[in-house]
C-alpha cells in the first residue's frame, strides 16, 4: 500500500516541481515568508499547516466559517442552514452571486451553485467518482475524522440548495465543515480538465471562489497569488500575495529586517523578547490551541510494548524543553488536549520525569541494557514547536541517561511528510494545531484507527476501545456526557502512551509596522484577505 501511495502521489509532485515560471513584479503586494513548499494547492489532500496557510483561506471558501471572536458558526458560501430534528439531515441554502476565479487557463461560464458542492464532496466521498483517485485518492482529514463514512448522501435539491444526509448524529459535523479542508471546488473546471485528459491539474493550477487566485509557483522560491476582483465579500486589500519559501528561521528574520518580507510567521522563541523591543516590528500572538508531541511508531518493536513507551515518557525532562526550546512561551502538556479545551482532563502523573522509573520499565520489558532508535525531528517551524532539532538534541541526551541511543533524523519538509506517512519512523517530534474549537479535532484526526489508515495517525496506533469512546462522545450533544467519554479516552491514552504530549505554545507572528489588518489565527491557517500596507517602501516594491 505504501509503494502504491508513493507512486500515485509522484505525478502531482512532478507537476508541482515543474510549475516554475518567473514571478513578475507588481507595484502593490504583500510578502509573506513561508517555511516550506506547498504539497498541493488543494487542502482536501493534505493536513500540513504550511500548505493550508498558502491555500485554504486565500484560494477557497467553505459552506460555513467559524467566528473566533464570537465563538459561533457563521455563513459563508451558504447563507443559512437548518438541521432536521433527528440531526441526520442538513439543508444548506447557497449564495447565488459568488464567482469562481477567471485565469488564463479557465474562464467560468456560470456562478457557484449546488453542483459545485455536490462535486466537491463526492470527490472524496465516492470511490467510484472520476476524480476520487486523482492525485492519489487520499483525503486524510476526511478519512481520519470519519466524515467519509458519516455522510451517506449529498444532493442538489435546487440550483442553490444542497441536502447532506448523515448515517448517525455527529456533534462535531458543523465544526468539521468549517475547517480549512472542506473547501469548495469548481465542477465546471473539473469537467474541463477531465475532457482534456488532465484531471490532476485541478490540484496544481487551482480554481476556487476565494479572495485570491493562483498566479505562479516556483519551487523553493515563491508562490504568487493575485487579487480576485469579483470576490463576493469585496476585493482584498492587497493586489497580490507572494509567499517567499524560506525554510531557515534565521533567514526569515533577516528578510523581515531587510524588508524582503512583510510578515514572518513562527519567529524563533529565542527572538521573542528582542522582537518585542524593536520599534519597526509588530509582534502579535494568539492563544492557538495546539500540542507538540512525541509519537511512537507502535507497529515497530519495541514500541509495540506499552511499557517501553511509558519508559520513554518518563525519560524526558519536559521542563528543560520548555526553558530551552520555548523560552517560557509555552505550558507543559498533561494531555493531548490543551487546558483551554472544555474537555481537558489532566494526566500529569503519567508523564512526569523519572529516569529511575524509566530504567525499571525498560528492564520489565526485557531491555535492561536499552536499545537503539531513530528520533525524527520536524524540519520546519510551527506554532507548536519552534525548534524541533534543538528539542531532539535535548531528548537525545535524556534518552542516553536511561541507556537508549537515539539517532536524530530529518529531511526536507515534503520528503519528511512523505516518509512519515509511509511509516518509516521509529518516533517523531511533531504536533497539531486545532482546525476548529471542538475537542474531537484532537482525537479523531490523530489517534483513531481511521486516522492510522489515512496516514495522519503518526503513532500508527489503533485501539478499538479508544475509538468506541470517541464515537460515543460525538453521538451526543450533551456536554456533560461528552466530557465523561473524553475523560475516559484521555485516561486510556495516559495508560497506553502512543504519544507523549510535550507542550502547548503561544502562536507568534512578526510583521513590519506598515502591515495592518492581520492577526495570527486561533484555528486553522492564516487569513490574509484583510491585510494591507499603510504605505509601501521602495525597497519592498523592488522585492516584489
Amino acid at each position: 500500500m505504501t509503494h502504491k501511495l508513493l507512486k500515485l502521489l509522484a505525478p502531482v509532485s512532478l507537476l508541482l516541481a515543474g510549475c516554475q515560471p518567473d514571478l513578475p513584479a507588481s507595484a502593490d503586494g504583500l510578502l509573506y515568508c513561508s517555511e516550506g513548499n506547498p504539497e498541493s494547492f488543494n487542502p482536501q489532500l493534505v493536513t500540513s499547516g504550511t500548505t493550508l496557510d498558502m491555500t485554504a483561506a486565500q484560494l477557497y471558501d467553505r459552506l460555513i466559517d467559524y467566528d473566533e471572536d464570537e465563538h459561533r458558526f457563521r455563513p459563508a458560501l451558504a447563507e443559512r442552514w437548518r438541521a432536521s430534528p433527528d440531526g441526520l439531515r442538513y439543508t444548506f441554502f447557497l449564495r447565488s452571486d459568488v464567482t469562481f476565479h477567471e485565469t488564463d487557463y479557465f474562464v467560468p461560464s456560470r456562478n457557484f451553485n449546488a453542483q459545485d458542492v455536490v462535486f466537491s464532496f463526492n470527490r472524496w466521498l465516492d470511490t467510484e467518482h472520476p476524480f476520487f483517485a486523482v492525485s492519489g485518492g487520499i483525503y486524510p482529514f476526511f478519512s481520519a475524522t470519519g466524515l467519509n463514512q458519516l455522510i451517506t448522501r449529498v444532493e442538489a435539491i435546487g440550483p442553490h440548495q444542497v441536502e447532506i444526509e448523515l448515517k448517525e448524529p455527529d456533534s462535531s459535523f458543523l465544526a468539521t465543515l468549517a475547517s480549512d479542508f472542506a473547501v469548495i471546488l469548481s465542477a465546471e473546471y473539473a469537467q474541463q480538465e477531465l475532457q482534456a485528459g488532465t484531471p490532476e491539474l485541478i490540484d496544481v493550477r487551482p480554481i476556487g471562489t476565494g479572495p485570491f487566485k493562483f498566479g505562479h509557483f516556483r519551487r523553493d522560491v515563491a508562490v504568487r497569488l493575485e487579487r480576485h476582483k469579483d470576490y463576493w465579500q469585496g476585493q482584498a486589500q492587497t493586489e497580490q500575495l507572494v509567499f517567499r519559501i524560506t525554510p531557515s528561521d534565521h533567514k526569515r528574520m533577516l528578510m523581515l529586517l531587510t524588508r524582503d518580507c512583510d510578515v514572518s510567521p513562527y519567529p524563533p522563541a529565542r527572538d521573542i523578547a528582542w522582537l518585542e523591543a524593536r520599534e519597526d516590528i509588530t509582534l502579535q500572538q494568539a492563544t492557538s490551541p495546539n500540542t507538540a508531541f512525541w509519537a511512537f511508531n507502535t507497529e515497530r518493536e519495541p514500541f509495540d510494548d506499552p511499557r517501553v513507551r511509558q519508559a520513554l515518557a518518563h525519560a524526558i525532562d519536559r521542563e528543560a524543553l520548555l526553558r530551552t526550546v520555548y523560552f517560557g512561551h509555552a505550558t507543559m502538556a498533561d494531555s493531548i488536549l490543551p487546558a483551554t479545551s472544555w474537555a481537558h482532563t489532566p494526566m500529569s502523573d503519567a508523564f512526569h520525569y523519572d529516569p529511575e522509573r524509566a530504567r525499571e520499565l525498560l528492564a520489565e520489558a526485557g531491555l535492561p541494557d536499552g536499545f537503539t532508535m531513530s528520533l525524527w525531528a520536524l524540519p520546519v517551524q510551527r506554532a507548536y514547536n519552534p525548534n524541533a532539532r534543538v528539542m531532539a538534541e535535548l531528548m537525545q541526551s535524556n534518552l542516553a541517561d536511561v541507556g537508549v541511543n537515539a539517532t536524530i533524523v530529518s529531511y526536507e519538509w515534503s520528503t519528511f511528510r512523505r516518509h512519515l506517512a509511509a511509516g518509516l519512523h521509529d518516533s517523531v517530534l511533531i504536533g497539531w494545531s486545532a482546525d476548529h474549537a471542538d475537542p474531537d479535532n484532537f482525537f479523531r484526526p490523530l489517534l483513531t484507527c481511521a486516522a492510522k489508515e489515512s496516514g495522519s495517525n503518526r503513532a500508527q496506533w489503533c485501539n478499538p476501545q479508544f475509538d468506541e469512546l470517541v464515537q460515543a462522545a460525538i453521538r451526543t450533544t450533551d456536554t456533560e456526557e461528552r466530557m465523561a467519554y473524553y475523560a475516559l479516552a484521555q485516561t486510556l491514552l495516559a495508560e497506553q502512551v502512543p504519544l507523549l504530549p510535550l507542550a502547548h505554545s503561544q502562536r507568534f507572528q512578526a510583521t513590519l509596522n506598515h502591515v495592518q489588518g492581520i492577526k495570527p489565527p486561533a484555528y486553522g491557517g492564516i487569513r490574509l484577505y484583510p491585510a494591507y500596507r499603510l504605505q509601501q517602501s521602495p525597497e519592498t516594491k523592488d522585492a516584489l
